[in-house]
């Protein structure tokens, strides 16, 4: 029979004489339930914003975009083309084109991207869920669809066939420029659609057919600036990376949705860590005070402590009774404290019972990561302050 843990089971189930020290230990092990609960909805909370940001991206980026290397564009062969759809993890691919061009519509103007797209992107990208007024574009054709941001810094309606909608695309080549219309490829266009994303992205983009923008940017038919594919669900991502490689052999850069948006997954990462440590101090805190109110037990049981070492008890095993007593309470205050955050997360998740807009419920995901990370660091920081107030145990005390 373990003989400390059999002491600490009815340490801590017994109260003491001293009510004092019971109204200690109890707040002591309802700071360690609160602390818990608060981490783990912190957490889910972040972790829903953390998929409500990523959710902007992940209706506008592909799985995989492949690019140059090396200049803005590249070419591609019928062989490379028809390697490419014999990938088994490649659901659909798309070739597109992106240039910053001028727009300009009643007088106002407006610096951004072209982005050519063909007939498949529809495929890889699911464009129904970013349009939010009128449709998309038809293939080979002048029709257009433009960010809202875009629409609304320049009054733009759709089928607007009293004002002209112009691109202007800067000519390739050499030479003294006489007039402006040596400078400039221009072309009118058609708007049929206006998408909405986020702020950023509803003011970069006009999507336009892939035929239109490479005549007006002077690409040869099998020039593009990118590809852009959609993965089989479970696909190996790796070797599907590397068979593109090995088509383009290896002159082109395969990445991500992750590293498309590397700049933003870094500041979500950084965000969850800096949240989780500002958090963790908050529960050392608590945990100090809870090393303290186990001080006053083996003060509180000293007399007992003196019977069982009399009797031939070591001090190892007397100082391991509130070792294991601390900890028992640690974990059993973060299982109620995470059975309360989950009941929270659950109810929020249902029931939408904190609203950021009118309209918009404030998201949380409820993730076994952050139950794990939450009882892995409350029993860690339990067992450390159990141990600190358990080394208090020494003979002098007992003597």
């Amino acid at each position: 029979m373990n003989f400390p843990l059999y002491i600490a089971k009815r340490y801590l189930r017994s109260a003491s004489k001293n009510s004092a020290i019971n109204i200690i230990n109890r707040i002591a092990a309802i700071g360690i339930t609160v602390g818990a609960m608060a981490l783990f909805v912190v957490l889910s909370v972040f972790s829903g914003l953390r998929e409500f940001s990523l959710s902007f991206s992940n209706n506008f980026d592909p799985d995989l975009k492949i690019t140059a290397t090396l200049g803005k564009s590249f070419f591609v062969t019928p062989e490379q083309d028809a390697q490419i759809k014999k990938i088994e993890g490649i659901a659909a691919s798309s070739k597109i084109i992106e240039e910053r061009v001028l727009f300009l519509f009643n007088g106002k103007e407006e610096v951004t991207y072209l982005k050519g797209v063909d007939s498949l992107f529809s495929k890889v990208n699911d464009v129904n869920k970013i349009i939010f007024n009128g449709q998309w574009l038809e293939p080979h054709t002048t029709q257009v669809v433009v960010g809202y941001g875009i629409a609304q810094h320049l009054s733009l309606g759709l089928f607007d066939m009293n004002n002209p909608f112009e691109v202007f695309v800067p000519r390739p080549g050499k030479g003294t420029i006489e007039t402006p219309e040596e400078a400039f490829n221009k072309f009118k266009i058609a708007p049929v659609g206006i998408y909405a994303v986020s702020e950023e992205l509803d003011s970069k983009y006009v999507f336009a057919d892939l035929v239109l923008t490479q005549a007006l940017l002077e690409f040869k038919l099998n020039q593009i600036s990118g590809i852009e594919c959609k993965l089989n669900p479970g696909a190996d991502e790796a070797a599907v990376v590397s068979q593109l490689q090995s088509i383009f052999n290896n002159k082109v850069t395969v990445k991500n949705r992750a590293q498309l948006n590397d700049s933003l997954y870094k500041m979500l990462n950084t965000e969850n860590v800096a949240i989780y440590l500002i958090f963790t101090l908050v529960i050392i805190l608590i945990l100090f005070a809870f090393s303290g109110s186990i001080f006053m037990v083996i003060i509180d049981k000293q007399a007992n402590l003196k019977t069982l070492y009399n009797f031939g008890s070591e001090v190892k095993d007397l100082r391991r009774i509130f070792l294991l007593q601390g900890t028992l309470v640690c974990v059993l205050g973060g299982i109620f404290g995470l059975a309360i955050g989950s009941a929270i997360v659950f109810l929020q998740q249902q029931f939408n019972l904190v609203m950021i807009t009118p309209t918009l419920p404030y998201p949380v995901v409820f993730s076994i990561q952050n139950v794990l990370v939450v009882f892995f660091t409350i029993t860690l920081l339990g067992f450390v302050a159990s141990w600190i107030a358990s080394s208090r145990v020494t003979k002098k005390l007992l003597e």
